[in-house]
């Protein structure tokens, strides 16, 4: 018999959720709407369809959220993205805000 159990303590073990964190992509004029979408389906796992209609939204809108993740993955897949696009010499901006 465990010691806890002979003293009839209880142990209540709560288990927090992790933060929660947007990714939000802004507008800019110069980078292009096919590199936009790629970032979308390659990066963010968006199917082709929806990458369009969240391009379109940002466009349209200057801002659109493309996920909410862990904090960690949020920063991972926002700094690929930059890099990827600061490698093809676009002004691409991304946020990570908490949700």
């Amino acid at each position: 018999m465990a010691v806890q159990e002979a003293f009839g303590e209880k142990t209540k073990v709560r288990i927090k959720e992790p933060a929660k964190y947007q990714v939000i992509m802004l507008n800019d004029d110069f980078t292009t709407m096919d590199f936009v979408v790629s970032i979308l389906v390659d990066i963010f796992k968006k199917d082709p369809a929806g990458a369009e209609q969240i391009m379109l939204h940002v466009h349209r809108n200057g801002r659109a959220v493309v996920g909410i993740y862990p904090y960690d993955v949020a920063v991972t897949k926002t700094e690929e993205a930059m890099q990827r696009a600061k490698s093809e010499g676009f002004p691409f901006r991304m946020l990570v805000v908490e949700a």
